[in-house]
């Protein structure tokens, strides 16, 4: 689905995918599970042919699970509309109804196939050119500059928090106590400082080299025959998993 085949696709045409095929998982009946079936099997063909991580693609997974299991606390419980019956629990006259465990499945099934798009998409493609193609797309580009410093700083400020954590170890500190918890409260309080004064840092050291809010790019070249090709090729196959379900 979103992987290279000689040529690097253009980011556009990996966005304009991923965006198709999430409005069409999303249109989707819940009922309709070989469409579902299919719509995973063609993304998972694409994370395996980028050979991505197993091991990073369940991670985000996971990041789903918490609210998936908010919504199963309750789902299941509700009134049973237009399906008749339900299955007694036996604790208060609660019951578990046909419709909403059909809501349940629907809610996972594309929160799954919607994380499993995103992260097929950031295997294959480097966040600043998602961003460069977003930027072509006319996004406001406060936002996109915003996310692209986010993105660029994060991994600094998680490295600062790890040389902390070092040094903090390295003082035989434990943390096992409540009363201890002041040491952690000062260790997010030093690093917010450290973050603050680092941001100022790279404000000035931009704003001296004549930053006007707009980084240096290339002007946006037309999207070629391969990307047409690869964009009309994976659109026509969702299409036809979304309509031979109907």
């Amino acid at each position: 689905m979103i992987f290279d085949a000689g040529k690097p696709l253009d980011p556009r045409a990996r966005l304009v995918t991923v965006a198709v095929a999430l409005i069409i998982c999303v249109s989707t009946p819940p009922d309709h599970f070989l469409a579902f079936a299919g719509y995973a099997a063609l993304v998972v063909g694409a994370l395996v042919a980028a050979r991505a991580s197993a091991r990073r693609v369940g991670n985000r997974l996971l990041l789903v699970v918490p609210f998936i299991l908010v919504c199963a606390a309750c789902l299941p419980f509700f009134g049973p509309g237009a399906a008749t019956g339900g299955y007694s629990l036996g604790l208060g006259g609660l019951t578990v109804s046909p419709s909403g465990l059909l809501v349940l499945w629907n809610v996972t099934a594309k929160a799954f196939f919607g994380v499993l798009c995103v992260t097929a998409l950031i295997e294959t493609t480097p966040f600043p050119s998602v961003l460069r193609g977003l930027e072509q797309f006319r996004l406001p580009r406060l936002g996109l500059m915003l996310a692209g410093f986010a993105y660029r700083y994060v991994f600094v400020l998680t490295e600062e928090a790890r040389r902390m954590k070092r040094a903090r170890d390295a003082r035989c500190y434990r943390g096992r106590w409540l009363w201890q918890a002041g040491v952690l409260g000062r260790m997010i309080g030093t690093l917010f400082v450290r973050s603050y004064e680092r941001g100022e840092r790279v404000y000035l050291a931009m704003m001296s080299r004549g930053f006007d809010g707009r980084f240096p790019s290339a002007a946006p070249t037309p999207l070629d025959i391969v990307d047409w090709a690869f964009m009309a090729g994976a659109i026509a196959a969702f299409l036809a998993l979304r309509i031979g379900a109907v």
